[in-house]
């Protein structure tokens, strides 16, 4: 097996006797009740189970992505003004 196929194969830990292997697969996700596809997505699936674990890190990507506020400018949290102090309490003049 060459170098660069070894990278892109892992054992299958649900089943125990196949190989997780790199491919590109169409990822589906909803988003705000609407279904949102992704083609061309990076997946590990095994040979013998079928299972599929979708590549964390494109994972990620895809959420910063999808994110309502991706593009927008961040707003900047400043402190809020100390709170202020209660109106000292005045006692009678003694007499």
């Amino acid at each position: 097996m060459s170098e660069e196929a070894l990278e892109s194969t892992r054992p299958c830990n649900e089943c125990g006797a196949g190989v997780m292997r790199l491919q590109f697969l169409t990822y589906f996700t909803w988003l705000d009740g609407e279904l949102v596809t992704v083609p061309n997505f990076p997946a590990w699936v095994c040979d013998v189970c079928g299972r599929r674990e979708y590549d964390s890190r494109a994972v990620s990507w895809l959420s910063i992505l999808l994110n309502p506020d991706a593009g927008r400018p961040p707003v900047s949290r400043r402190r809020g003004a100390p709170p202020a102090e209660p109106p000292p309490t005045t006692r009678p003049a003694a007499k």
